[in-house]
């Protein structure tokens, strides 16, 4: 990644704060060995704001290190538990999906406080982060460098009210943010819901959204419609509730699946999703059904 992509914001935490560019983290030292470690004693380190990972690209790079191998050493430091990743969590991952069991590794020592630090900033760089894991590497960054809005806006060459509409997503509702997260939703949607005081409104708005792909200024008018009932109404808004929407989300990311509630009057059906005969047989092993 070129200098230029970093900005003159990223250089002046690195140099304010001690830090490494991500460039030369990945960089072999003088009197470093490289080690070929098992795949099984590494995990990712704790502090990465980064959870969702472009499956398309990352089986690239998965076949062209079945091809040619990693050729270039991820960085881990060593903790009680065998080795936590500090630079190359990508590789790592196409690694587990080549169905090779070791990879080229480089030992470090690092502080926690370093640790959080390259997750953030290597995030920071990045394109192709999601809103709310960019949100989140915002939010990350203040705290951990007691930096307020307007210094972190002034450092990344953006404006503060970015800055604050980003991170004010992050305190909607969790089925929300996990509807902004996959790409159902919006920045634009998101920004706009945050500005809403009622949680079961936004709830509901939320999935009028999804439901019926309105655009942004199709959820401002309606907006505007209820601060207003003399106005025309747009959309006709339908009854939703948010706590069998909220549920529904947890059971998705329990089972891992679409999970559909159909509530009346406290009776109703629990509808699970399967794919394959193999996903069914996961889903029962997670209900403990046994065959």
């Amino acid at each position: 990644m070129s200098k230029s992509r970093l900005g003159r914001g990223l250089e002046a935490l690195f140099n304010e704060h001690d830090i490494e560019s991500v460039e030369s983290i990945d960089q072999i030292k003088e009197g470093e060995n490289v080690l070929s470690l098992s795949v099984k004693k590494l995990r990712p380190n704790p502090y990465q704001p980064r959870k969702v990972f472009d499956d398309e690209k990352l089986s690239e790079l998965s076949n062209s290190i079945r091809e040619h191998g990693v050729l270039q050493p991820i960085i881990v430091k060593k903790d009680v538990k065998g080795y936590i990743i500090i630079a190359g969590e990508r590789r790592f991952r196409a690694t587990i999906l080549a169905g090779i069991e070791e990879i080229p590794a480089i030992v470090r020592e690092y502080s926690d406080d370093l640790m959080m630090q390259y997750a953030i900033i290597e995030n920071l760089q990045r394109e192709d982060l999601n809103p709310i894991e960019e949100a989140m590497s915002y939010r990350m960054v203040m705290q951990k460098l007691s930096l307020t809005q307007e210094k972190l806006a002034e450092k990344l060459g953006k404006s503060r009210t970015y800055i604050a509409n980003m991170t004010r997503i992050l305190k909607l509702p969790q089925f929300v943010v996990d509807s902004i997260e996959n790409g159902e939703i919006s920045v634009g949607h998101a920004k706009i819901l945050a500005g809403i005081k009622n949680e079961e409104r936004i709830l509901e708005l939320a999935m009028i959204i999804k439901e019926k792909g309105i655009s942004v200024r199709e959820l401002e008018e309606i907006l505007d419609e209820e601060k207003d009932p003399k106005s025309s109404p747009k959309l006709k808004r339908k009854a939703v509730n948010p706590h069998i929407k909220s549920l529904e989300s947890n059971l998705h990311h329990y089972f891992g699946t679409k999970v559909s509630l159909k509530d009346t009057d406290g009776k109703g059906q629990i509808v699970i999703d399967y794919l394959s005969t193999d996903d069914l047989n996961r889903l029962l092993d997670i209900m403990g059904v046994e065959l």
